[in-house]
């Protein structure tokens, strides 16, 4: 969860937004790779993570891009602990 000390608008310090977001894109490639949900998330996601890859983006840029859909992606997996620190990260980080 958040702690205390986290408001990004005073500071980005302890803030663990890179290591948090590569986390989420671990998370997202593992259902992915399972098969879990319908297979347009699939072919959307992997589009999307292609364009990152091309336009030489970062995983936090990527998930602040993303994060409806992400949500969306998650919940469909009924994957709380993704959806848990994709919402820290929206609140800390994007």
């Amino acid at each position: 969860m958040l702690t205390p000390d986290s408001d990004r608008y005073i500071s980005f310090c302890n803030i663990e937004c890179d290591q948090n977001a590569d986390l989420l894109v671990t998370l997202l490639d593992k259902h992915l790779d399972a098969g879990h949900g319908k297979e347009q998330w699939h072919s959307y996601f992997r589009n999307k993570q292609q364009e990152q890859k091309n336009m030489g983006r970062d995983n936090l840029n990527f998930v602040g891009n993303q994060l409806n859909v992400l949500y969306s992606y998650f919940a469909e997996c009924d994957d709380s602990d993704a959806l848990d620190l994709l919402y820290k990260l929206e609140q800390e980080c994007c």
